[in-house]
């Protein structure tokens, strides 16, 4: 994949740093920046390690300041943001970025040219950035490492006890801290120590989240190597103590469909450590979510052929199940938690797209075995409220405090959207799970007679109790009613198991598609509604407040292209909603689609850069129209 940047993204240092690049290493570490070389989140670094992977990620190599000699004078190819201040210029000097498997840049001035490029090693915490002199006179080129060992959601502060040790050899440098050890090699330079702080470097992308803004890093010391046109300086960098495999640096070579660009996307979220795989929900931020893993798993995996890893990540969810759910999410450092409701009915669907992808009799008896225990719990109730009501065979969930749907945010004790009696996109996908179930049982021969009983019990319920002929479209929520305009009931319309089904879910449609629709998805609240929130920005109390209340989510986009095509069966305007939102890709994060955008135009991309479902769901929706989706 090569993913290039545009030249005017280089016009000036906002515009350079403000867009983001990534690289990942298949264990949950990564690098990543922006295209300026300035880091402008804490989470940036060239090499972000998972120490106990796919989780407990810490930043161990920050940055590495790079100055190039020349007779007459000195060339920065680096860039750092202060208060105020940018130092040095580097950014000014890039005439080109790409990034695919690797990132690289072209430096240029007065007739020298540099390239620099940064590779991640698969499967392992390391990182390998070299600079090749391709035009100009023989120079010198002094690199100086910016180290830390920081926990990536944390800034850094200088501290005299920092590092615990620090070796220096003419073959390399170790630093160790905090019982993580950081390894450098740096064939052909001289090195010199320079042990010594820098300070309040600017975390900008942070100062507008409203969180600390300033790290302070360390360099242990300067490499210099003399280079002519054609030689190559390289640094290695890795976690541990083993070194790494020298790395090969291949050609970067563009796709001619856009959905391979999506597929190389997708491949970056597959992680695997601590004896399982699973999808990361983004980065650089979240972790393996359990119901971002199982929304995302049919596009991530089953679109991309990767269908080995979807029975991997399905059986090592079950193995994870507690009274019937999958968690919520696994805690950094070990442990689980089980606070949502629509995780574990997400997954019955997942299973059912795998095993469309490809049947294997002994991984649906094991699902059928899983879901089985998941209903049980379900139908005579478990933890946070869940449970099937006997009166209706819908399924109810939450109570005070809680936000276990997918709508989740939650600021100190304030549920922004509670959602607590029986949401609609719950119903649908319960029904959905109880119709997966059935046609397991039938297709593995077994007695399916009292699951299809409850399933056309909450079928009828459904649309009783959801459907509201005065205003065109399903409640939201039931028991207690909310009759908001949201998009959760286009999440139901899209499942293969649908209850919504004739005139009523045409008219939801419609009204959801004149409502909510924006060239980057589905808005999360009409803006009609008078907690409309059109703007994702400000501080996190601010963000999280807007979260569902009219930010524009991609991700749903697959549900919508999924309701359409099942209830109007109309592949054109199916291909066309695709198409506007495929354009998306890359407007945040090189090589990736945003977590959200503003609901109100201009759309502007926001919180996490690479989300799992937003790319999954784009891949899962042009599966589901077919071929015409390449047109």
């Amino acid at each position: 994949m090569r993913i290039e940047a545009r030249r005017e993204e280089f016009a000036s240092f906002e515009a350079a740093s403000a867009r983001e690049w990534i690289l990942t290493n298949g264990i949950g570490g990564f690098a990543m920046g922006s295209l300026s070389g300035a880091n402008t989140r804490r989470y940036h670094g060239l090499l972000c390690a998972a120490i106990h992977p796919p989780e407990d990620r810490m930043v161990l190599l920050d940055n590495v300041e790079a100055v190039l000699s020349v007779k007459g004078g000195e060339i920065a190819l680096s860039s750092n943001e202060y208060s105020g201040a940018v130092f040095p210029d580097g950014w000014s000097r890039i005439s080109s970025f790409a990034v695919g498997e690797h990132a690289e840049w072209i430096f240029e001035q007065d007739g020298v040219r540099i390239r620099k490029r940064v590779g991640l090693h698969p499967g392992r915490n390391a990182v390998t950035v070299d600079f090749t002199l391709l035009a100009g006179p023989p120079c010198t080129l002094a690199l100086r490492p910016l180290v830390c060992h920081k926990p990536y959601h944390s800034n850094f502060a200088a501290d005299e006890q920092y590092p615990k040790t620090l070796k220096l050899t003419a073959e390399g440098m170790r630093i160790r801290h905090c019982g993580v050890a950081l390894n450098m090699s740096f064939p052909g330079a001289t090195a010199v120590e320079t042990a010594g702080w820098y300070h309040r470097f600017l975390r900008r992308r942070e100062a507008e989240r409203g969180l600390p803004e300033s790290d302070d890093l360390f360099c242990p010391a300067e490499l210099s190597w003399p280079l002519a046109p054609g030689d190559t300086a390289t640094l290695t960098a890795w976690e541990g103590s083993e070194a790494p495999e020298p790395s090969a640096f291949g050609e970067l070579t563009p796709h001619a469909d856009p959905l391979d660009d999506l597929r190389s996307a997708a491949a970056q979220f597959i992680v695997s450590g601590a004896g399982r795989t699973t999808i990361l929900a983004g980065y650089p931020w979240f972790t393996d979510w359990g119901r971002d893993t199982m929304i995302a798993l049919p596009g991530i995996c089953l679109a991309t052929g990767r269908i080995a890893e979807a029975r991997s990540i399905i059986r090592d969810m079950l193995r994870h199940t507690h009274r019937g759910l999958i968690p919520n999410r696994f805690e950094e450092g070990g442990g689980a938690s089980y606070n949502t409701v629509d995780a574990t009915l997400w997954m019955a669907h997942a299973i059912h797209q795998t095993l469309l992808a490809e049947w294997d009799d002994a991984f649906a008896a094991e699902a059928a075995a899983g879901l089985a225990e998941c209903m049980e719990w379900h139908m005579k109730g478990t933890d946070f409220g869940i449970g099937v009501d006997p009166e209706d065979g819908l399924l109810r969930q939450g109570g005070q405090g809680l936000q276990l749907t997918w709508m989740d945010a939650k600021i100190e004790d304030w549920v922004v959207t509670p959602r607590h009696g029986k949401p609609v996109e719950i119903n649908g996908l319960w029904v959905n799970f109880l119709r997966v179930a059935e046609w397991l049982m039938d297709r593995l021969g077994q007695d399916g007679l009292s699951v299809r009983l409850a399933a056309e019990k909450a079928e009828a319920s459904f649309n009783a109790k959801f459907w509201r002929e005065a205003a065109g479209w399903y409640l939201d929520t039931a028991e207690p009613d909310d009759a908001s305009l949201r998009p959760n009931q286009i999440i139901a319309m899209g499942l293969p198991f649908s209850p919504m089904k004739g005139p009523e879910a045409d008219r939801a449609l419609e009204a959801c598609l004149a409502a909510l629709w924006t060239p980057r998805g589905l808005r999360t609240l009409s803006p009609r509604n008078a907690h409309y929130r059109g703007r994702f920005e400000g501080d996190m109390r601010s963000r999280d407040s807007a979260y569902h209340q009219g930010t524009v989510w991609p991700w749903l986009t697959g549900s919508l292209v999924r309701a359409v095509l099942r209830v109007r069966g109309d592949r054109s305007l199916a291909q066309s909603l695709l198409q506007v939102q495929m354009s998306a890709f890359g407007e945040q994060g090189l090589g990736g689609v945003a977590e959200v955008y503003d609901g109100d135009s201009p759309h502007r991309p926001g919180g996490c850069p690479w989300q799992a479902w937003s790319v999954g769901e784009l891949l899962s929706a042009a599966a589901s129209i077919g071929p015409a989706a390449k047109e």
